[in-house]
């Protein structure tokens, strides 16, 4: 999962051949892969202007709050416990930011629905997080998982919600906006940052 992570920031960076072997070290010598959900990096495009990109962040940290307050609820470790709880109200403070960011860009208050009207179909339950992966086939997946493969998936969606905001501070036109995303990466960052070091404790 952390080699997939790596690939997709190498090719954001312009490497034109990067591989990532499906299943990571567990798939070596001949061992059968058994990988975690697909997350890719291309979700993000359909969204064009300040709006629908405020919209859509929105929508996507949704998905992952629901991702971290379910996996609070199930996961045994303490500290993975302890630390998902933490990330679920991260995302959820965030959710606060980009909609206050979508009504100063649109001028007016967000409408009940917020924000279908604005996004393509496809994900009208909130069921999309981070790299396009839907909650509920990851929760699905990581039943009966270690510790350790939860906080590697968890890992790439943190790196996909790192390289969305990083996306999205380039495409904004004021410096305002463009900081409001440069915050959001810089805390998906220290996210990564965390998980990384209670992954490296428990390897």
């Amino acid at each position: 999962m952390r080699s997939r992570a790596a690939a997709a920031t190498l090719l954001e960076a312009g490497f034109k051949e990067v591989y990532s072997m499906e299943g990571g070290i567990n798939a070596w010598n001949g061992r059968v892969a058994e990988g975690a959900p697909q997350s890719g990096m291309a979700y993000f495009a359909p969204a064009a202007t300040p709006e629908e990109l405020a919209a859509l962040a929105w929508r996507l940290e949704g998905g992952s709050r629901k991702f971290y307050s379910a996996l609070a609820d199930t996961v045994t470790d303490p500290e993975a416990k302890d630390l998902y709880r933490q990330l679920a109200k991260a995302e959820e403070h965030h959710q606060t930011a980009l909609l206050k960011l979508y009504e100063e860009f649109s001028g007016k208050a967000s409408a009940p629905g917020f924000p279908g009207a604005l996004l393509p179909p496809g994900d009208e339950d909130g069921d999309t997080m981070e790299g396009g992966m839907r909650v509920s086939e990851a929760l699905e997946w990581a039943k009966g998982k270690k510790t350790t493969d939860i906080l590697e998936l968890s890992l790439s969606l943190e790196t996909n919600a790192y390289d969305l905001y990083i996306k999205m501070e380039r495409r904004m036109q004021d410096e305002h906006s463009a900081q409001v995303f440069h915050v959001l990466s810089a805390e998906e960052k220290q996210h990564l940052e965390r998980l990384s070091a209670l992954l490296e404790k428990r390897m």
